[in-house]
């Protein structure tokens, strides 16, 4: 079997890559640009076949496809951080959905059966009401940012595709996942960063933070690359599915279980600069649908996540 993985120098990417090196029963290819970092793929890169390839090109994406004609891609390139995308709001949804269909266009003209999973995001939820938790997929879509709109975007257009052409597109709606890798822009990340940086001494004893109110869903990457996988296999094509743990963890409680897994002294202080214009402030979802589709459930406590992402950073700084 041939699988190709967009984004593989990625945090999802670089996990989806190592489950699939797991296997052992899967050539797996993955899609890279000129200054990519390689950290994260490092230690399996002579087991990986990498492709240049510019998603935002429709030549370059045919060439890719044409040479690897995969019998499964997982789309999880995109630009992915939500602040970026109130700054840089075309490029943000130029990268998500013209490259998403520059693959969609060269699966069709190729005549590809192609089994395509499109990592959609619970952020497309944005405002959601009281009365309206646990998220399921019947929700209604209010996404309260850019990024947002572009996985609105990407999720109707796997729609689209799979009504006119046919195109074996699964729709999955993640919900927040972290783990090792995490770039250290993102939420938990930033906080366990900010923990290895004091606990070495490198920066004052203060965590800086934004929102600590907001409730979030989390599920440890390493279940979430296995769900997508099982999404592929198990689900059927056109129709769109939640992927969560399906537990509200408020962000201060997350700040909290890594504070008391270290010993320094820290002092929390709020940072104007981390607020967003406006958040989302709660995401719970409702996974139902996908477990009975597929039997899959997280199975890396949420605790065990935050100390593997802590460690990740203190052998890092």
């Amino acid at each position: 079997m041939k699988v190709l993985i967009t984004g593989i120098t990625g945090f999802a990417g670089s996990h989806m890559a190592e489950f699939c090196l797991a296997r052992g029963d899967v050539d797996t290819y993955g899609t890279i640009r000129p200054r990519s970092p390689m950290d994260h793929i490092s230690q399996i890169r002579d087991k990986l076949t990498l492709i240049d390839c510019d998603l935002r090109d429709a030549t370059s994406v045919w060439r890719t496809i044409n040479q690897v004609k995969p019998d499964y891609i997982f789309h999880l390139a995109a630009q992915s951080f939500v602040p970026t995308s109130w700054h840089a709001p075309a490029e943000t949804l130029v990268t998500n959905v013209i490259g998403q269909v520059n693959i969609f266009e060269a699966l069709r003209e190729l005549k590809l059966k192609t089994r395509i999973q499109i990592a959609c995001s619970s952020e497309e939820y944005g405002m959601v009401y009281e009365n309206e938790v646990p998220i399921s997929e019947s929700n209604p879509l209010r996404p309260l940012s850019p990024y947002g709109v572009s996985k609105v975007a990407q999720d109707m257009l796997g729609y689209q595709y799979h009504q006119s052409y046919g195109t074996h597109v699964l729709r999955t709606r993640g919900f927040n996942h972290t783990g090792p890798r995490r770039g250290e822009v993102f939420v938990t990340s930033t906080f366990a960063k900010q923990i290895a940086e004091i606990e070495k001494g490198r920066r004052e004893p203060v965590m800086y933070v934004g929102n600590l109110n907001a409730m979030r869903d989390f599920t440890d990457v390493r279940d979430m690359v296995r769900a997508y996988w099982l999404a592929v296999e198990k689900c059927e094509a056109g129709d769109v599915f939640n992927i969560a743990s399906d537990k509200g963890i408020k962000i201060k409680d997350m700040l909290d279980m890594l504070l008391k897994m270290s010993s320094a002294e820290i002092k929390v202080q709020q940072d104007p600069a981390r607020m967003r214009p406006s958040d989302v402030e709660i995401l719970l979802g409702d996974s139902t649908k996908f477990r009975k589709a597929t039997g899959w459930k997280p199975e890396i406590p949420f605790e065990k996540t935050m100390r593997d992402l802590l460690d990740y950073w203190r052998e890092r700084v």
